[in-house]
């Protein structure tokens, strides 16, 4: 745009309309914007680099707020300067990236000078020579702290659970839970990045694409930024279901034109019902389309046609007060008829009454128009809906030189409450976990007894509500009343529901809740109390198994040598004794099934080279001839070995590895020690892909681990499946485990992986069963 017309632009614009008295506050903003317009022209009329500087004046001044304009512009020619010769992969200098972060903040969220500096610098650290000294010596230490904490968020992995350090992540919250600027900056920072995303490769951009829609939306959504967190679901869909993205697109385009006029029209139809008495100033009404993602999740995920989507369309009122909410509320409901719920109760939601946890205020009716066609209407005050749209960042803005974070703190406590949580946790990948799953834009409100609301992700159990309402409350629950029905624990919540408690008089974890709970918060209550109540308990159970991990894998380690084979994952899970790992798996916090793939490659590595590994996995060898079950094709002279590492049974795909001493050892292709082994140069060319042949009757010996909850009867009725498929049982055995469930293991022998799938899927319906695992 050019100079004169931007000067004339912000001259010119009128004030407010139907106003005839101009207020000391529009005096101060028009004083203000005369002093912006001078600083303007002053800048823009020196030799400097005014394509970009243009850009970000421009919005600074458009904004009317207070900035400090000196310090913006040092901040940005001191990451000009840092960026220099840095090109983007669109091409265009680095600093074009900083420069669009810093006019998010400025024209999204309406953010204040250290903030914007914070952005335009946000970079520095992480990618050149300047140190958070030099930051600190120009810009102030506020500045930056900001530039760091971004920095550290930039370095985790948030998709990539393991490598989370656990207490550098817990500095890290716990920075952005006193300053949640930083967040504001690198929600910002990913914004930009993923609208450029197109000039990533394919595998970086699902990547970016998956950690922005799981991570930085599910923050901009807690945050209360609402579009924001739409145009962030809407470009990580782009890529990570392309196809999708661009149906809907097509079906939006297609209906444009008729979506405008149905919203043009109701629009009209509403206003009309506006007496000037009934209000303190002229509502103000307008509609849009659903974001993209949002009619993916209900279209894709509900398996629901566009047509069936009640919502597509939305027509938003504002007015000046709470009460003039309810009262457009129901010239609405008296202009249109309400949608009924799946329940039969309407699909109006009040949050205005029951805010949401972000601070989220409005009434939300779905309504059928004159035309047959859905829509939603949404009515909020002026307030509200800049809460709605900037979410804490409302309540963070310089305003006439005054700083003000009146209810930052009350929209930051997820934050804390999410340290809490993990403070009771053995790895930061809770934490991260908490942020992603228990923070997101699903959720319900249930009522108390007492009338209280408690809001929930939804699919929350009645357990999860009771762990909401206190530890002690989870820890005595027997029972639950929902909507003065007796209900059990296990029972997913739905909106609006009445729960009531029922409690014993002891305290009665169960090690099985864990399987149920959704929420983040009960599972560390429940495992903090058998971490604390049953520590010599939890140590035998704990080393037990994962002796029945190591043998299951054929892994011997002497006891003097256990401790450093397994000190990593120790200190990744705070465990400074061998006693407090074993103690650790016994209540749940270490799940050793996720940990074995890499501890038998350690161990492989540490304990045995190649040959020794493979020769101690085999059985006997077996004579090649017209009766082999193996058809080897140009290796066919050699005798095979069937490894006990993953058992290969008929019908599996297989490959087999040549040994240095003229035997196949043949594997599953999807083993372990084979997807290892294959890796490396010197093992790649003995490795071949390999057959059965069609005529193939043996039978194979397998085993089989069912976990079931403990009752009586339940070895009988495993044992009558097995005997009604003529299974031939070499050995079974069976115990009963410290959290009310028992395992029964079996080796038997099959002839088939078909034999084995109808076997499993058998096993599966015999009541209590949870799992029937293949060893």
């Amino acid at each position: 745009m050019d100079i004169k017309n931007v000067k004339d632009t912000l001259i010119n614009k009128p004030t407010y309309a139907g106003q005839s008295d101009i207020t000391p506050e529009e005096i101060a903003i028009m004083r203000r914007k005369e002093e912006n317009t001078l600083i303007y022209e002053k800048l823009t009329s020196e030799q400097t680099d005014i394509t970009t500087l243009q850009n970000i004046f421009f919005e600074l001044i458009l904004s009317y707020d207070k900035y400090d304009f000196s310090k913006i512009e040092l901040a940005y020619r001191f990451a000009k300067e840092a960026h220099d010769g840095v090109i983007r992969k669109s091409g265009q200098p680095y600093i074009a990236h900083p420069l669009s972060v810093a006019i998010i903040l400025i024209k999204e969220l309406k953010m204040d000078t250290d903030t914007i500096c914070g952005a335009l610098l946000h970079d520095v650290i992480e990618d050149t020579e300047f140190k958070f000294e030099d930051v600190k010596r120009n810009f102030g230490i506020d500045v930056a702290n900001l530039v760091d904490g971004v920095t550290k968020i930039s370095r985790l992995p948030f998709m990539e659970k393991s490598e989370v350090k656990a207490e550098s992540t817990r500095k890290l919250f716990l920075a952005i839970s006193k300053d949640v600027r930083v967040l504001f900056i690198k929600v910002a920072d990913r914004l930009h990045n993923i609208r450029t995303l197109k000039f990533f490769k394919p595998d970086k951009q699902r990547r970016i694409a998956t950690e922005t829609m799981y991570v930085y939306a599910s923050l901009a959504d807690r945050l209360g930024m609402h579009a924001i967190k739409e145009e962030l679901e809407d470009l990580s869909l782009q890529y990570l279901d392309p196809y999708a993205y661009r149906e809907i697109e097509d079906f939006l385009i297609l209906k444009k034109t008729e979506g405008e006029d149905l919203i043009k029209k109701i629009k009209n139809e509403i206003k009309k019902q506006f007496k000037p008495k009934d209000f303190v100033q002229e509502p103000f009404v307008e509609g849009r389309v659903k974001s993209v993602y949002g009619i993916y999740r209900k279209a894709f995920k509900e398996n629901k046609s566009f047509e069936e989507i009640f919502d597509k369309y939305a027509v938003r009122v504002i007015v000046s007060n709470k009460g003039e909410c309810y009262n457009v509320l129901g010239l609405i409901h008296d202009l249109y008829t309400p949608i009924q719920g799946n329940d039969n109760g309407s699909r109006f939601k009040d949050y205005i009454s029951r805010p949401k946890k972000n601070g989220y205020q409005s009434l939300h009716t779905t309504v059928i128009g004159k035309e047959g066609i859905p829509f939603e209407v949404q009515i909020r005050t002026w307030a509200m809906h800049e809460t709605a749209e900037y979410g804490v960042a409302a309540h963070w803005k310089y305003k006439a030189g005054l700083f003000s974070k009146d209810k930052a703190d009350e929209y930051l406590s997820f934050i804390r409450q999410a340290l809490d949580i993990q403070l009771e946790s053995d790895g930061a990948e809770d934490l991260i976990d908490i942020i992603r799953k228990d923070y997101t834009s699903d959720s319900i409100m249930v009522i108390t007894p007492k009338s209280d609301t408690i809001t929930l992700p939804t699919g929350s159990t009645a357990l999860d509500f009771a762990y909401r309402i206190h530890t002690n409350v989870g820890h005595r629950a027997v029972g639950v009343k929902i909507d003065k029905k007796i209900q059990k624990l296990d029972t997913v919540l739905k909106d609006g529901q009445i729960i009531e408690m029922i409690l014993g008089k002891d305290l009665n974890p169960n090690r099985n809740w864990l399987s149920f709970v959704r929420t983040s918060e009960a599972k560390s209550k429940i495992r903090a109390y058998f971490k604390n109540e049953q520590r010599s308990e939890n140590i035998a159970f704990g080393k037990s198994k994962l002796q029945k991990e190591f043998a299951g894998a054929n892994m011997v380690i002497p006891d003097k040598d256990l401790t450093e084979f397994l000190s990593s994952d120790m200190r990744k899970h705070n465990c400074l004794t061998l006693d407090d790992f074993y103690a650790s798996i016994g209540y749940g916090g270490v799940v050793i099934e996720n940990l074995m793939p890499k501890l038998e490659n350690e161990y492989r590595k540490k304990y045995l080279d190649a040959q020794e590994y493979y020769q101690s996995q085999l059985r006997a060898p077996k004579k090649i001839g017209k009766t082999s079950e193996i058809s080897l094709g140009e290796i066919s002279t050699l005798e095979t070995k069937f490894a006990k590492c993953c058992n290969p049974l008929p019908g599996d795909s297989i490959v087999g590895f040549v040994t240095r001493l003229g035997y196949i050892t043949v594997h599953r292709d999807d083993c372990l020690n084979f997807l290892n082994s294959v890796k490396e140069p010197e093992n790649a060319e003995r490795w071949h892909r390999i057959d059965w042949q069609k005529t193939n009757k043996a039978n194979h010996e397998v085993r089989l681990s069912i976990i079931a909850l403990d009752r009586i009867g339940l070895n009988l009725d495993i044992t009558m499946v097995l005997a009604e498929s003529k299974m031939n049982i070499i050995q079974s055995s069976s115990r009963n485990l410290k959290n009310g469930q028992a395992i029964f293991e079996a080796n038997m022998l099959i002839s088939s992986v078909d034999q084995l799938n109808i076997l499993i899927a058998k096993l599966k319906t015999i009541r209590d069963v949870i799992s029937v695992e293949r060893s």
